[in-house]
């Protein structure tokens, strides 16, 4: 296998937050490299980003409305975008162990617009921010958040391992980056810090539903399928079918597939009931691969 067929072979099989992550990272070092040249030679180079940052000014996204989805491809800098992909990457692995990788968008990008919505009224509703020049929001934390607070609200007592600290509860780590942002508002980018307050309470709100048994992110989904199916290729020609008098129909055989399905689910149940009982540490990891798997599955 040579080397662009290892490539392909790696994007294909990666998972969605793993795809997500490498198309951040992928803006960042174009835009950074944009920014490198233009220091170099001396020429502005911020009016690129000027088209894809996400305004406070309703005029002037109204102007640009494609924004409050670009913007969270920007970060400000190493640290900005590598703690954004790094609580991605941990929220994304218990996320997709439960919920399906469309799922996992429709958090994702609907974190992302009301983080954006939010940062917009605040910004031209508190007194605090009046007065206030231009300003723009960049970064994927009202995303990353939603999915981390929707994973953390599904399963808030699942214990989790973390450098240093030990088993925590899941909610003890949502409670605790909730806190941080809304501490951090007066001292510096309370509009961004108001955008993750927005994000973590999409991802509060969609799971809290989801258990009610409504898809309050349905509508995006289809957008999004809608989206996706415009650039798949369509058969030009339909495929004939022909039928003898008198043949009577082939009935498809049943798939190992739909055989074994309930035989899935019981296992799946039965290492929920494991998660639930011991904490996910507990599990094999032949049980924590089974899980996976079926997550993607779904």
């Amino acid at each position: 296998m040579g080397s662009s067929d290892k490539i392909r072979y790696r994007i294909q099989t990666a998972t969605v937050t793993e795809k997500l992550i490498a198309l951040n990272v992928l803006v960042f070092i174009i835009f950074f490299l944009v920014r490198t040249i233009g220091f170099l030679f001396q020429v502005p180079s911020d009016f690129l980003m000027q088209w894809f940052v996400f305004p406070k000014d309703p005029g002037e996204f109204l102007f640009k409305p494609w924004t409050i989805i670009t913007y969270s491809f920007l970060h400000a800098g190493i640290w900005h975008i590598l703690s954004n992909m790094l609580i991605l990457y941990f929220a994304g692995i218990y996320f997709l162990n439960y919920f399906s990788p469309k799922r996992l968008l429709n958090y994702y990008f609907l974190g992302v617009i009301i983080g954006a919505l939010v940062y917009m009224l605040s910004y031209n509703l508190f007194p605090a921010f009046q007065g206030t020049g231009r300003s723009y929001l960049i970064g994927a934390s009202a995303g990353v958040m939603a999915v981390l607070i929707g994973i953390a609200s599904h399963i808030p007592n699942m214990r989790v391992r973390l450098l240093l600290l030990g088993s925590v509860k899941f909610w003890w780590i949502a409670v605790f980056l909730v806190i941080v942002d809304v501490v951090q508002i007066p001292m510096g980018n309370a509009g961004g810090h108001l955008a993750h307050l927005g994000g973590a309470a999409l991802g509060f709100m969609y799971t809290k539903q989801l258990q009610k048994g409504n898809d309050i992110g349905k509508w995006f989904e289809n957008i999004l399928d809608w989206f996706v199916s415009l650039f798949k290729p369509r058969d030009k020609k339909a495929k004939m079918k022909t039928v003898y008098r008198g043949q009577k129909p082939k009935t498809k055989p049943k798939s190992s597939g739909s055989i074994d399905k309930d035989e899935k689910q019981k296992k799946v149940d039965a290492i929920l009931d494991k998660i639930s009982k011991s904490g996910y540490e507990s599990l094999t990891k032949a049980e924590k691969d089974f899980l996976f798997q079926a997550g993607k599955e779904e």
